[in-house]
């Protein structure tokens, strides 16, 4: 972080303790005046010509502390703590501000940065959905957010607990970049759990919040935080959630945007595919079935084959009659020894053989699944 960052962060961050001044009072107040000098060069009358900006508010602002020995002082200061904890700052005012993140309404005035945002990530969409996902719903976020990868666009989440975690982790296996929009300060890693997700995701892209550090995990902070997510995407992908979850407000943030949002659509009798399906429904989300109905959206050219379609290894007869029997949602051992007309043991054997062909897989409880 360089004087000039500081500085810029140093007089927003005053600009915004004022009582009634947000986010969109600053910019335009950033917008009327050349440079942030205007604090210590202007007066109470050329401020109120501001609309919005009150006389009392004006007077504050001409209080604020524009000393520069000052504010050298507490540079030098905060910029050995930044260092100290391996991170970094950008302001709205900085060139490498990211431009996507800039043009909606209510842009992060400051963002804290872990990693590295870099040109590349101009081409990125959000991967979000419940916290709870099914397995049909994991399987979703793991191709989504593989499929991304492999076509060099980055996946933007909230490292939250389930589709979030899925997303981030997916992507990094696959030689993929992703960033993670946190909730909390940089110091307080929410989940817990993802402590080691959230070093993995500083060395192959960026975690980043617009919370100063201490930040608790506050219940008002989240849904927030969601219009950053859609902010940096040029679409969003919505995996799996209640009417009323957080991934409704992500998406409903695209939209304002002006973003593209896609719908995985799911079970009509499943509570976890209200939202997606409401989307849907609504005409606000385009359904989707594999990738490439996102990258042709979004213009993005595809790369490698994404596709569901993968080269099948010889099967034998038994092996076969199972294999056209599984599908994305898991079936039990018992079930899948009924359907195929053959006895447990005999099933068990062929599911095993499959499993070691690597086109199916087994999930906890004898359930099983195609890969």
């Amino acid at each position: 972080m360089n004087y000039k960052t500081f500085r810029n962060y140093y007089f927003i961050n005053s600009i915004l303790k004022i009582d009634g001044i947000g986010i969109q009072k600053t910019i335009q107040l950033l917008s009327s005046f050349e440079d942030l000098d205007f604090i210590a060069n202007s007066n109470i009358e050329s401020i109120t010509t501001i609309q919005g900006i009150s006389p009392t508010q004006a007077s504050q602002l001409l209080k604020i502390n524009s000393d520069e020995n000052f504010i050298k002082s507490e540079f030098d200061k905060y910029a050995s703590f930044l260092e100290k904890n391996n991170t970094g700052l950008i302001t709205y005012l900085d060139k490498d501000y990211p431009y996507l993140l800039k043009n909606i309404y209510s842009p992060p005035l400051y963002l804290f940065i872990k990693g590295e945002i870099t040109k590349t990530d101009l081409s990125a969409v959000a991967i979000v959905g419940t916290r709870l996902p099914s397995a049909y719903g994991k399987i979703q976020a793991e191709y989504f957010a593989s499929a991304l990868s492999k076509n060099n666009v980055t996946v933007i989440s909230g490292m939250a607990r389930g589709i979030d975690t899925i997303a981030h982790r997916n992507a990094l296996q696959n030689g993929g970049r992703t960033i993670a929009v946190m909730g909390t300060g940089m110091d307080v890693i929410y989940p817990s759990e993802n402590r080691n997700l959230f070093n993995s995701i500083i060395e192959n892209g960026a975690v980043i919040t617009e919370y100063d550090y201490e930040t608790k995990p506050d219940a008002q902070n989240f849904p927030r935080r969601n219009r950053i997510i859609s902010g940096l995407s040029l679409g969003t992908i919505v995996i799996e959630t209640r009417i009323n979850g957080g991934a409704m407000h992500t998406a409903n943030y695209a939209i304002e945007q002006n973003r593209d949002v896609f719908a995985v659509p799911g079970n009509i009798s499943s509570k976890l595919s209200e939202g997606t399906n409401q989307l849907i429904k609504e005409n606000r989300a385009k359904l989707i079935t594999n990738i490439d109905d996102v990258l042709y959206d979004l213009n993005i050219p595809k790369l490698k084959t994404t596709s569901d379609e993968k080269n099948i290894p010889e099967l034998n007869f038994f092996e076969e009659k199972i294999y056209q029997i599984l599908n994305d949602e898991p079936k039990q051992v018992d079930e899948i020894s009924s359907l195929a007309n053959i006895n447990t043991s005999d099933c068990l054997v062929n599911l095993f053989g499959l499993e070691m062909k690597g086109v199916i897989r087994q999930l906890p409880g004898m359930f099983f699944i195609r890969n």
